[in-house]
């Protein structure tokens, strides 16, 4: 990390968040981000995100969209914290997260298209981004993951053949989890995802995996 953001991250890794990749801003960008010369990807840290989370109000109010309205006001007030803005990937209209985290060169393609990190395997997500006004040293590209794995388990991971390397029917996984075959995608998280070997590694608590699923699958939620 370069020193520069070390403070930036500290604030981040005391809410349960991690920079996950920066770039800085290119001819296409400023509609989104303005005049903000840095862009730095906020990821959760997989280790310790849960417990920050689930303790936090957002959580607990049973109000729709509890993690936009949480990832708005934490990253809102680092960014604010450190002189810069924040921007987040639902809004409407989205700003380019995936085109931004491949250009970090830190998050790559995987086998079935999802993105994926060292840290987070195919558990990667975004939360947001903070603009930063000047431009500052980023953090090295790294290695794409799945270049040196051999069994590539996400490519035949998903029983209901929604996800595989032709790309993602996602009214077909929407089907399977509608009936009881789904209960066990729906409880412990995709297991494309999951079949991940840096995915295993990341240890992803089975709630958090369940409260995804149930955002992404409404009608299963009580």
């Amino acid at each position: 990390m370069t020193g520069a953001l070390r403070p930036l991250t500290e604030d981040l890794a005391a809410a349960g968040l991690r920079l996950a990749g920066g770039l800085h801003r290119g001819p296409d960008d400023a509609p989104h981000v303005g005049t903000a010369a840095t862009i730095l990807l906020v990821a959760p840290d997989e280790t310790r995100f849960w417990p920050i989370f689930s303790a936090a109000p957002e959580y607990r109010d049973r109000r729709p969209d509890p993690l936009d309205r949480w990832s708005r006001r934490v990253i809102g007030a680092i960014a604010a914290a450190h002189g810069a803005d924040a921007c987040f990937p639902f809004e409407d209209p989205p700003p380019p997260f995936i085109r931004w985290a491949l250009a970090t060169g830190r998050v790559h393609a995987s086998p079935v298209s999802l993105l994926v990190d060292r840290q987070a395997g195919l558990w990667f997500s975004l939360r947001g981004a903070l603009l930063l006004r000047e431009a500052v040293p980023l953090p090295p590209p790294a290695p794409a993951p799945c270049a040196k794995c051999q069994t590539r388990p996400c490519l035949a991971a998903c029983p209901a053949g929604a996800l595989d390397g032709s790309g993602y029917d996602i009214a077909r996984c929407h089907e399977w989890l509608d009936h009881d075959e789904g209960r066990a995608c729906l409880a412990e998280g995709c297991r494309v995802r999951a079949s991940c070997p840096l995915s295993r590694a990341a240890g992803r608590p089975a709630a958090q995996a369940a409260f995804h699923m149930r955002a992404f699958h409404p009608s299963s939620a009580g």
